[in-house]
């Protein structure tokens, strides 16, 4: 692929992939707006190489995963080394932001609280599919899993998630 297209490409997924950097991220807009700056570089720079054996969004989707996984491994390991001898300082507040408030309809809460009631590699599976619109066979290949493991997240995913939902929907009364 000509690295003007190759630009142009990864230009057109930016949208998608900063939304799979949030999910990544645990929906902390600053840390994916790095995890994603960090992913185009590794690009920039060559130590994230596109060998075309899947498409390119599937590629990326996986290098961001992988950096926002390296990213918590560190925060992880800095917390432990040195949690202790410093105190933290409360986040700045800032000013809602459009995302926020259109995640806060409550069918988009109700939704997010049954998500987060499922196991990771569910959610994980089920945000690629629903959200970002990969297949499953995509998904696995972001997630570095099997297909059959894929396909089996994802139909668990989806009947658990039924479930949350009528359960959810029954406690309030049908609303």
């Amino acid at each position: 692929m000509k690295q003007t297209d190759f630009q142009g490409e990864l230009g057109r997924l930016h949208a998608a992939s900063f939304g799979w950097a949030l999910w990544c991220c645990d929906h902390r807009r600053e840390e994916a707006e790095e995890v994603l700056q960090t992913a185009y570089l590794k690009v920039m720079e060559g130590s994230a190489k596109f060998h075309e054996n899947s498409s390119l969004r599937t590629w990326f989707f996986g290098v961001i995963r992988h950096t926002a996984r390296e990213r918590r491994r560190r925060r992880w390991v800095r917390d432990q080394v040195f949690g202790r001898w410093f105190v933290r300082q409360p986040a700045p507040v800032r000013p809602p932001d459009p995302e926020a408030a259109a995640s806060g309809s409550e069918s988009s809460r109700a939704l997010l609280k049954a998500l987060s009631g499922l196991p990771a590699r569910q959610c994980e599976v089920l945000h690629l599919v629903f959200y970002q619109d990969l297949t499953v066979e995509e998904a696995s290949r972001i997630l570095n899993i099997s297909l059959g493991t894929a396909r089996t997240h994802f139909a668990r995913g989806k009947d658990q998630l039924r479930k949350l939902l009528a359960k959810q929907e029954g406690k309030h009364g049908g609303k």
